[in-house]
């Protein structure tokens, strides 16, 4: 099978390769997946730079981890999933392989694709919208009636939670750039505040929940908004936390996304009730994976950077 592989690490241009893998072993509770199209986000191309990895490679990577496509073979003891079903996934990080023709993943990390969703559409959501559901659901338990802001509200993970905070009954507030202010507001957000001509702490007023998705004085600033006892979560890191808590009197948390098949339902259950819609930018084939992570390296995506893989 075709897959976007790397035997060491570096720059994409430099260790990304696009060539031939075998087809991967079903264990017992896998589902063999052919794979149809696969999202590309910024982790990506850090780990093909390998980070947070002290040591080298020991054997060739595939890429990517978030995957729909059609199952072909299912383990012996799985019983949620059969030959044929369509379905998407966040494949185990640790593994990876969805940059590739067919990947096995557990059932557990599996869920049905929403029908209404193209592969492509599927492939982009199952990363940005499980880190933002847990975001808003484990690490900050937002309330119908509560005030969030949400930074970055046109990326991937920004845009998927506007939506699943309008679901949880919360008021929106978002900051985007000044040619994503309408886009915003179609997605549900009640304030959108352009970053470029307004400070957004000048003009929000206070709030119950942060969700962080761009650090740095970005981050500072939206200590002051929020109400006490009121929580910051972060997707890129939260350098002071122990400080913050103790001068502003709310919780501080910053987390990475663990892949949850029975989460990964839920939100297709507001993709078929019209309350999620994915946001795809760019779709790339298989054959230009080292383009499709140099442009999601270069920061220019609005909404998600997908890979199809022909069938």
């Amino acid at each position: 099978m075709k897959a976007a592989t790397i035997d060491k690490y570096g720059q994409v241009g430099d260790v990304v390769q696009v060539t031939d893998a075998p087809v991967p072993g079903v264990g017992p509770q896998d589902v063999l997946i052919e794979v149809r199209a696969a999202g590309v986000n910024p982790v990506d191309h850090l780990i093909v730079k390998g980070f947070m990895q002290p040591e080298g490679l020991t054997q060739t990577r595939i890429l990517g981890s978030e995957v729909a496509g059609v199952v072909t073979a299912v383990g012996d003891d799985v019983t949620s999933f059969a030959v044929g079903d369509e379905v998407f996934s966040r494949v185990d990080p640790r593994v990876g392989g969805g940059f590739a023709e067919a990947v096995a993943v557990h059932e557990s990390l599996v869920a049905a694709k929403p029908e209404r969703l193209s592969f492509e559409e599927a492939a982009s959501l199952p990363l940005v919208a499980l880190t933002a559901w847990q975001a808003l659901t484990e690490q900050t338990q937002l309330r119908a009636g509560q005030r969030v802001l949400i930074h970055g509200g046109l990326g991937g993970v920004g845009s998927a939670a506007i939506q699943i905070a309008k679901h949880l009954g919360a008021e929106v507030v978002t900051t985007v750039g000044t040619d994503g202010v309408e886009a915003a507001r179609q997605l549900g957000a009640d304030q959108v505040v352009d970053y470029r001509s307004e400070k957004f702490d000048e003009v929000v007023g206070k709030v119950d929940v942060v969700l962080d998705t761009v650090g740095g004085e970005t981050q500072e600033r939206s200590f002051g908004l929020l109400k006490p006892g009121g929580a910051l979560v972060s997707i890129v890191g939260a350098p002071d936390a122990e400080a913050q808590r103790a001068r502003w009197g709310v919780s501080v948390s910053a987390f990475l996304m663990h892949p949850d098949g029975a989460q990964l339902a839920a939100i297709a259950g507001l993709v078929e009730s019209g309350e999620l819609r994915p946001l795809v930018q760019r779709v790339f084939p298989l054959d230009q994976a080292v383009e499709a992570l140099q442009y999601v390296e270069a920061g220019r995506a609005r909404g998600k950077t997908v890979i199809r893989i022909p069938s």
